[in-house]
């Protein structure tokens, strides 16, 4: 591996400077940038090779300090989030995933509230099993009176998570995942049908095989109840698996996870049983287990149209050296989760920028070659991993519940590591490096952002903007009509070959997403983390072919999106054929060019709102154009929060005025939080400002507004930190410009 001194600046992206400065680099407490990009790379790698003293207290840990900082400042491997985040810094809390039990009392329930308020502090992300919970209405001896569910309890999660902000770098995030076979099953699935609670938890389905083995036989199967292990009832299979089905199609949720495979490649049953995994689904866990995770940049792996494997070798050998020292160096949340974590050490040594290695070798996404290409690559990674970690076993010793693991079983060598291997999704990450994000295809190959002054920018493709000038049919106008359009087929004026590797997620099938997941899941220890991508207009059967596919390809889960299925939906591209129609000038387009002048009269509509500082009265005037102006009135209330709405008031007046478009008014106010928020679900106000935002959002679904149209394939759901690109992966949504995520 070629080294890099502590002198040599990363090769950042604009982008990735943007997503350092809010996210990564120490700050002072006057919230000063304390520390450039390369700063922040030594700082983690001196961190980590720190570890080396563990184990040899005469160690010189400054070559390999060297050697961690030139991987990662190459930009060829990453580690998660919180290990570049809070390495060498007080908080020391280096993993992104947990799981934690949820017993079926109330002491139990809410000791597991407490410790993930104390996970989200710390920056991690917890995923539970609400199992174990008695069914809703079912008998509380202690009490003489009835259960109120899983369903109610998780409403407590979510709360507790909104609550906590995580230092002020993430967001907390949570997995909920319920078997199939428990009786409140059905309001499961539907929980999320209301978008406006549990917004904190993604969602999944524990199926069992059995189940699906009913499933294909349209067979009923038995409900039962977690706190006697009694039947408690059945229900037709095919009719659930339908309903899931259904409700994924309509929302993006519940996801599914394969609870028995997860559970047959649990490396040590005699610790205990999976039951859930972290809010990507990628990393099945114990309960009080961590992982820590990274990732290694496919894209930085081939020269001159070849893979290099000599490169990729090595980079895999020191990302799980380094990941190892992870696991030492962490400063854990709660005594129970250092002991689970340091007695297994599992550690998750993944992948990103697989779409820019498939285009660096000219192989189209969606083909057999590349669906062969991704195993024998995760094939090569798997076994040079499991390698290093056997290495370092026999220097350091396996890890300490070796004895009775299924290595031990099966009489393999000793290895350092219960799991090595995991495909999450690197949404943030990818961003830095300046890659394409996990296993997935290009989500656009150009796009459109509104950024300050109403100005548009078009974002290129990195790779497709040097090949565009190199083979000189690069032009503005050319990347507009692409980013329109949303895909570069049928574009007769770029090269047919150019156009094939080029594939973006809404060219490929949803059968050829699958295919891919299954490739990766085959030579990965933990579990893949891939969106299926499906059209506006792919019907429930399209969602239930793949469902059954992931289950006969050997997938350990599964998550869907179909386009503008959600109504905080990511970027939405118009079709190729409506794109090459000339866009007709709007009234909105015309009042762009300049401020509004106010009429004498207008019409209003006046708006109530309960906030926490009592209630507050918005009124929104129309002109003949549209949405006009916007005031608001405190009830009794004074100071501080009368002067704030009025001011957002006036900013958002002129924003009408100089034709900005309502929605993304909509975007920057809603989910802003206040100490004393009101209501609860549907009729939650966290502040005066999200109050102005349902106020509008109120106004445009009564008025007719639902079906505002731009020109441009802009952002819908706009980043709510920089009005950037949101994409779904990994049943997530993330910000492609500054790196904000809906789950950590």
């Amino acid at each position: 591996m070629d080294q890099i001194s502590f002198e040599t600046q990363p090769a950042l992206s604009r982008n990735a400077l943007t997503v350092l400065e809010r996210r990564y680099l120490k700050r002072g407490p006057d919230r000063k940038i304390l520390e450039k990009p390369a700063d922040m790379f030594r700082r983690v790698a001196e961190t980590i090779a720190a570890a080396e003293l563990k184990f040899d207290d005469t160690a010189d840990t400054a070559v390999l300090a060297g050697q961690f900082y030139a991987m990662m400042a190459g930009l060829e491997f990453l580690p998660n989030s919180p290990t570049l985040m809070n390495a060498g810094r007080e908080l020391g809390q280096l993993s992104a995933c947990f799981v934690l039990p949820v017993g079926d009392s109330m002491e139990e329930i809410f000791d597991a509230v407490k410790h993930t308020a104390l996970i989200h502090k710390s920056g991690g992300g917890t995923g539970f099993s609400f199992s174990r919970l008695r069914p809703a209405n079912d008998v509380v001896r202690s009490t003489t009176g009835v259960s109120s569910g899983p369903l109610s309890f998780m409403k407590v999660f979510d709360v507790a998570t909104e609550t906590i902000k995580q230092g002020g770098t993430r967001r907390g995030a949570n997995m909920a995942i319920l078997r199939v076979d428990h009786p409140d099953i059905m309001e499961f699935i539907t929980c999320k049908a209301d978008k406006r609670q549990l917004n904190n938890f993604n969602i999944s389905v524990g199926l069992t095989e059995a189940f699906m083995e009913a499933v294909k036989r349209e067979e009923n199967y038995d409900l039962v109840n977690p706190r006697n292990g009694e039947t408690a009832g059945s229900l037709n299979a095919r009719n659930l698996f339908e309903r899931i089905v259904t409700q994924a199609w309509e929302n993006g949720e519940p996801g599914i996870v394969f609870l028995d495979r997860l559970n047959r490649e649990n490396p040590t049953p005699h610790m205990g049983e999976i039951e859930s995994t972290n809010p990507c689904g990628e990393q099945p866990l114990l309960p009080y287990e961590s992982c820590n995770l990274g990732s290694i940049n496919l894209g930085k792996m081939v020269e001159n149209g070849k893979i290099n494997w000599d490169r990729l070798r090595g980079v895999t050998h020191l990302a799980v050296h380094f990941l190892d020292n992870v696991v030492e160096v962490n400063r854990y949340p709660l005594p129970e989760i250092a002991k689970m974590t340091m007695g297994n050490r599992k550690i998750g040594l993944g992948v990103m920028g697989w779409a820019d290695m498939l285009i660096h070798l000219q192989i189209p996404y969606d083909t057999d070659q590349a669906i062969e290409t991704a195993e024998t690559v995760m094939k090569f990674i798997d076994e040079q991993a499991h390698d290093a970690s056997r290495q370092l076993a026999g220097m350091r010793g396996p890890f300490p519940n070796f004895a009775g693991s299924v290595f031990e079983k099966q009489g393999q060598p000793e290895i350092r590591n219960a799991t090595v291997t995991t495909i999450a999704p690197t949404g943030t990450l990818s961003i830095i490096a300046n890659a394409s994000s996990g296993v997935e295809p290009l989500f656009a190959v150009s796009y459109i952002r509104q950024v300050m002054d109403d100005d548009l920018l078009v974002e290129v493709n990195p790779l497709f903007e040097k090949i565009a000038r190199e083979k000189q049919f690069y032009s503005r106008e050319l990347m507009e009509r692409i980013a329109l359009a949303g895909s570069v087929r049928g574009f007769d004026d770029i090269p047919d070959d150019i156009r094939r590797i080029f594939t973006t997620a809404h060219d490929i099938s949803p059968e050829m997403h699958i295919r891919m997941q299954a490739a990766f899941q085959k030579h990965t220890d933990n579990a893949v983390s891939k969106t299926v991508n499906f059209s506006k207009s792919a019907s429930i059967e399209d969602v239930t072919r793949v469902y059954e596919l992931a289950w006969q390809l050997g997938c350990k889960g599964v998550t869907i999106y179909r386009d503008g299925s959600r109504d905080k939906q990511v970027l939405s591209t118009k079709s190729a054929p409506e794109a090459a129609e000339p866009a007709e000038e709007t009234n909105q387009d015309t009042a762009r060019r300049s401020k509004r002048k106010r009429p004498k009269i207008l019409k209003g509509w006046t708006y109530q709102m309960q906030t926490g500082c009592g209630p507050i009265y918005i009124t929104i005037n129309e002109d003949q154009t549209g949405l006009f102006e916007l005031f608001t009135t405190m009830g009794k209330a004074g100071g501080c929060a009368a002067s704030q709405s009025e001011a957002i008031g006036r900013l958002v007046s002129l924003a009408w005025r100089s034709g900005i478009d309502a929605r993304q008014v909509i975007g920057q106010l809603q989910g802003i939080s206040c100490h004393s928020p009101s209501g609860f679900g549907k009729n939650k106000i966290l502040s005066c400002a999200d109050a102005v935002a349902k106020a509008i959002e109120e106004h445009m679904t009564a008025n007719g507004y639902g079906s505002v149209k731009k020109d441009y394939a802009l952002v819908k759901g706009a980043c709510p930190d920089c009005g950037g690109m949101m994409v779904h992966e990994g049943g997530c949504s993330v910000c492609k410009v500054c790196g904000y995520s809906d789950c950590a």
